[in-house]
């Protein structure tokens, strides 16, 4: 039997380039880059390794079929040839879930509809059974219509890979973890780097500073739905975790400093990196940008606030100002600065090497690159 699978990981716009190379360090072959998200193939090892290691994937999932469909019908017998037993066992419950865009099949819960009497049908057939009690494990049926291609999936993630264990609790204007992830990478942070973030939050942009330089899986204390698949051997995900451990740089020189204005911010950053394992990496105080000093040979990595009412923007804006006479100049001193301001530069009194289109949740933001 062909022990390839095809998988597909979901991605913010503007990292595919972070998450292909991401892909290929684990092992991923025959790799295809689309917006937004990146197809690969690997066996159950690599499915696993995908899972625990990818820090800018948004999920993993295994990519069944594609076709084309514009009638119900063509809908329900493209569903009913993928080999669904391969992954779903007769105890197993297999909900479906999915979206259409631009498609004459456009109704989403006639379609989902179709595609679980579609994967009843074929279940029956291959079992030889004719009720599903679905009190197995979760086996979540993903569809995707677009232009009238329709792909399934199923999620081998469960809950999305930004939730790494390590963030129980946030402040008020969090960065995603994937997203952060990919400024680290795209900020180039080794693991001798001196990283700093003047604004830091719930500690996020440090936190994956840090697991990246010690070279620490992002998602290695976490769970995933398609360890409770009877089709994947838990011998697989106990030889990747094991692999992910063995892989851990405890030798990486990285120092993580961080400061923020609000002292519960200071507390929530100690407490998240204390649960992400890499505490003693990192100097938190409570401070005002006022006070900064960029220490020589570090990389600032922020997520300035940023308002949405006119008041707000303008404090916003003063702190642009503030941060552009102390933010280093010096040899070796980058800064990395992610912000939905389009005058980001005039107020910082300083335009950007490089500028990159990324998306914070739904809002646009530029990453502006000083180096």
């Amino acid at each position: 039997m062909d022990n390839s699978i095809r998988m597909c990981c979901p991605c913010h716009f503007g990292l595919e380039s972070v998450l292909k190379y991401e892909i290929v360090k684990i092992g991923g072959a025959d790799i295809r880059v689309n917006d937004g998200k990146i197809s690969f193939s690997g066996d159950e090892n690599i499915l696993a390794r995908a899972n625990i290691c990818l820090s800018t994937a948004e999920r993993v999932m295994i990519e069944l079929a594609e076709f084309k469909a514009v009638t119900f019908e063509e809908l329900f017998q493209g569903v009913k040839s993928i080999e669904l037993e391969r992954y779903i066992n007769p105890k197993d419950a297999f909900p479906v879930k999915g979206y259409s865009l631009n498609s004459a099949l456009h109704s989403v819960p006639d379609c989902q509809s179709i595609i679980k009497k579609a994967s009843v049908e074929r279940l029956k057939e291959k079992y030889g059974i004719s009720w599903f009690e679905e009190t197995g494990a979760t086996v979540q049926i993903k569809f995707s219509i677009l232009k009238d291609v329709v792909t399934i999936y199923l999620d081998t993630s469960g809950t999305g890979l930004h939730k790494r264990g390590y963030r129980r609790n946030s402040n008020a204007a969090p960065i995603k973890e994937t997203l952060a992830a990919g400024i680290i990478d795209l900020a180039r942070v080794r693991p001798d780097s001196v990283v700093c973030d003047p604004f830091c939050g719930s500690g996020t942009l440090l936190i994956e500073a840090g697991l990246k330089a010690l070279n620490i899986a992002p998602c290695i204390n976490r769970r995933f739905s398609a360890e409770k698949w009877g089709s994947i051997p838990a011998e697989v995900w106990r030889e990747e975790r094991k692999r992910a451990i063995d892989n851990v740089n405890r030798n990486a020189k990285f120092e993580g400093i961080g400061f923020d204005i609000d002292d519960s911010a200071v507390a929530l950053t100690l407490d998240n990196a204390h649960k992400a394992g890499i505490k003693s990496r990192m100097k938190i105080e409570q401070a005002d940008i006022s006070s900064f000093r960029q220490p020589e040979n570090s990389i600032v990595i922020c997520n300035p606030p940023y308002g949405e009412r006119l008041l707000e923007i303008r404090e916003a804006e003063n702190i642009y100002r503030q941060m552009g006479k102390v933010f280093g100049k010096g040899s070796g001193q980058s800064s990395y600065i992610i912000s939905p301001h389009e005058e980001f530069e005039s107020f910082f009194g300083k335009n950007a090497k490089k500028r990159r289109k990324l998306y914070n949740g739904m809002i646009k933001c530029q990453l502006y690159m000083y180096f």
